[in-house]
């Protein structure tokens, strides 16, 4: 089976890869890697920690494409839960998965793939369609993220405490991923 894309704009990473099936698992474990230890990366706060996982998320949907992105966050995801502490603060297993961050989990997946999707389409090209994907791709994490603890803490709560307080980071992480992005992706 043949893994590559047949978008004239396809993201970096995924040119890259082509069809290797070694390259390919190369990046998935390499990326998957990235994001854990960005995870490692941690601003204490209530009820879900801040880390620098959002800007490797959106790294690797930018850089990767919309497949490669995630079949990346599926390794992650998959890694974490079979117990190795890649999740936040080292964390790990399925019992975490389904506390307060497991939206946010679910969320990754989401927001690497439509931003991976986005980057096939050329969105990585043009400098305010980068932004924007980017920054969706932020909001996509937060919508399953709120809407998991909502359940387990109600709506207002869940808000205030895992929407609110990520603002400030949010904007500041998309900032940082368009820089990079710019910086690896060399097409314009």
């Amino acid at each position: 089976m043949s893994y590559t894309t047949s978008t004239p704009h396809a993201a970096p990473l995924a040119r890259l890869v082509g069809s290797s099936a070694l390259r390919r698992a190369t990046v998935v474990l390499l990326g998957s890697w990235l994001i854990a230890a960005s995870a490692w990366i941690e601003v204490p706060m209530y009820p879900v920690p801040m880390t620098m996982q959002t800007y490797a998320v959106l790294l690797v949907g930018a850089l990767c494409g919309w497949r490669l992105a995630s079949e990346t966050l599926v390794a992650y995801l998959a890694q974490g839960l079979a117990g190795l502490p890649l999740f936040a603060g080292g964390n790990a297993g399925i019992l975490y998965a389904m506390g307060p961050t497991g939206g946010y989990l679910v969320g990754f997946l989401l927001a690497a793939a439509f931003v991976g999707w986005l980057a096939d389409q050329g969105w990585n090209r043009h400098y305010g369609k980068l932004a924007v994907s980017l920054l969706v791709g932020h909001l996509i994490v937060f919508v399953p993220g709120v809407a998991w603890l909502t359940q387990l803490i109600g709506f207002e709560k869940a808000i205030a405490a895992g929407f609110v307080p990520f603002i400030l980071g949010t904007a500041l992480k998309s900032a940082l991923a368009y820089a990079s992005v710019l910086a690896l992706d060399r097409r314009r």
